[in-house]
């Protein structure tokens, strides 16, 4: 299989599989199959309220983020980068969910503000161009959090946006 056509899969199986867990804590939820910007989920619950779902989904323990420029501006001083303001969220109310997706099922689901991911993110991204002298040409890092709040295995018991 190729990679673009695998890369999609993985996409699609991961927005799938959290759009079908919010329908399990009882909240309508609608993919848009990476047809809206910033957004892959719009969740509902029985009162109107709603929250936007971008969804991130891989088979391994961690995700590239190659274009950190989405999250706070870049600038460069000859090869180096450096790390400026932070970027305001750009829709009200997102929330990021990441999906590991485990070949016997048992996937795994961790979710937090797109304000604090975005946080986190920055501070991961300024540490590793400090340390490995990052070039123009670099491309996005491994990331892996120091934690994740899970919401697998129904370990919470509001399905509430």
């Amino acid at each position: 299989m190729t990679t673009a056509r695998n890369n999609k899969l993985v996409g699609a199986t991961g927005e799938y599989l959290v759009a079908a867990e919010l329908s399990r804590r009882r909240l309508i939820a609608t993919t848009f199959t990476g047809n809206v910007p910033h957004y892959d989920i719009i969740a509902s619950d029985e009162t109107g309220r709603h929250v936007s779902v971008q969804v991130k989904a891989s088979r391994g323990p961690s995700w590239q983020f190659g274009n950190i420029s989405l999250y706070c501006d870049i600038t460069f001083n000859g090869k180096k980068q450096l790390v400026g303001e932070k970027k305001p969220c750009p829709v009200r109310r997102l929330m990021m969910v990441f999906v590991r997706i485990d070949e016997d099922g048992n996937d795994h689901f961790y979710i937090l503000p797109w304000m604090r991911f975005r946080d986190m993110l920055v501070a991961h991204h300024s540490r590793t161009s400090r340390s490995t002298r990052a070039s123009a040409r670099r491309s996005g890092t491994p990331f892996i959090p120091p934690y994740w709040r899970r919401i697998s295995n129904h370990s919470e018991t509001s399905g509430r946006p």
